[in-house]
C-alpha cells in the first residue's frame, strides 16, 4: 500500500507558493503522492501544474475536481496540460459532487448523476488517451478532438461510494477515490463491489485511494473533539452520511485515525488488509501532535 498526503487548501496572494513548499516537503519526506481537493478556492489543476512543475519525482492527484460545471472536453484539455507541466504524475480524480451545489450554487440539475457520469466518461476518457470523441447521450454531448501535447496516460479514479458509481468506476475508470468511508465499509462494500466490476469488463484489479484524517496523538478525546468539529459537514452531506451510516458511526470523527504511533498503525494496516491500494493522511492538527503526525507517517513510507 502506498502512502500519501492530503494538501492543505493554500490562501493569501501567495497561495501558489505556500502551496509548492507544501508539495515539496510531501516529495522530501517520501510520500508517493500528494492529492489537492478542489472547493471554493483555487482552480486545483492550475494550481498542481504551477506547484508540481517545480517539484518534482511525487505523483499529484485531484480528489476531486467536479464534473457538473467543466464540459469534459474542457477538463481534458485542462488535465493533459496539468500532466504535461508535471511530466505525467498527474491522476486525475472526478466527481459529482453534491446536489447542494451543483443545484443552489451552480444551477445544473442534479437528477441523473449515474447517467451524467457514464456519459461524462464517454467524452472524457477518449480525449485523455488521444483519441476523438463522438458521443451523443441524454445529459452530455461531444463531437471533438484535441491537439494537446501527451505524456503517457492520465489515470482517472472517480469518487465512488454508492454501488452504482463503484460499478462504473470498476467498469470504466482506473479506480476510486474515497473519503470518509470507515474500514469495514472498504473491506465489505468498496473493494469488493469495484474489484468485481472491474474483473467482469476484464480489466486489472482497480485502484483504492482512501484519505482519512489522521492525528498521532495521546489526547484521544482532544483529537475527536477537534475531528468533530472541522469536518462536521461531512456528517450532513448525503453521500459521505450514508457511508458513515453503513460503518455504524456517528460522525466523521469516528472515522478518522487517531492514537499513538502503534494504535495508527495498526489502522493503517487494517485498511491494507482491507485493500487499499493508498492511503492517504489528511493531517488536521498542528504544534507537537501534528509533527508527531507527519513524523510517523514519513517513517512508514
Amino acid at each position: 500500500m502506498r502512502i500519501g498526503v492530503s494538501l492543505n487548501e493554500p490562501t493569501g496572494p501567495d497561495a501558489l507558493v505556500k502551496l509548492r513548499d507544501e508539495l515539496r516537503r510531501a516529495a522530501d519526506d517520501g510520500f508517493a503522492s500528494a492529492w489537492a481537493s478542489h472547493i471554493f478556492g483555487l482552480d486545483t489543476l492550475t494550481a498542481l501544474a504551477v506547484a508540481g512543475s517545480q517539484v518534482p519525482g511525487i505523483e499529484v492527484g485531484t480528489s476531486v475536481v467536479p464534473t457538473y460545471p467543466r464540459h469534459p472536453a474542457a477538463l481534458a484539455q485542462q488535465a493533459l496540460t496539468t500532466a504535461l507541466a508535471v511530466g505525467g504524475r498527474l491522476t486525475l480524480g472526478i466527481g459529482l459532487s453534491h446536489q447542494i451545489v451543483i443545484e443552489n450554487m451552480y444551477g445544473y440539475d442534479f437528477g441523473k448523476p449515474v447517467r451524467h457520469m457514464d456519459e461524462y466518461l464517454s467524452i472524457l476518457l477518449p480525449l485523455l488517451n488521444g483519441e476523438q470523441a463522438d458521443f451523443t447521450g441524454e445529459t452530455l454531448a461531444g463531437h471533438i478532438g484535441l491537439s494537446t501535447p501527451r505524456v503517457g496516460r492520465a489515470p482517472v479514479v472517480l469518487a465512488a461510494l454508492g454501488p452504482r458509481m463503484l460499478k462504473l468506476a470498476g467498469e470504466r475508470a482506473d479506480g476510486t477515490v474515497l473519503w470518509m468511508t470507515g474500514p469495514e465499509t472498504v473491506r465489505d462494500h468498496v473493494v469488493p463491489t469495484i474489484t468485481a466490476a472491474a474483473h467482469a469488463a476484464g480489466r486489472p484489479d482497480p485502484r483504492v485511494v482512501c484519505i482519512l484524517p489522521v492525528c498521532v496523538t495521546d489526547d484521544l478525546d482532544g483529537a475527536r473533539a477537534r475531528a468533530a468539529k472541522a469536518f462536521e459537514v461531512y456528517g450532513l452531506l448525503p453521500s459521505y452520511r450514508a457511508m458513515l451510516d453503513r460503518e455504524g458511526v456517528a460522525g466523521p470523527e469516528d472515522v478518522a485515525i487517531v492514537g499513538d504511533e502503534d494504535a495508527v498503525g495498526a489502522q493503517v494496516e487494517a485498511l491494507a488488509k482491507a485493500g487499499v491500494t493508498d492511503f492517504v493522511a489528511g493531517e488536521f492538527t498542528t504544534g507537537e501532535d501534528g509533527r508527531r503526525t507527519r513524523t510517523f507517517l514519513a517513517s512508514l513510507t
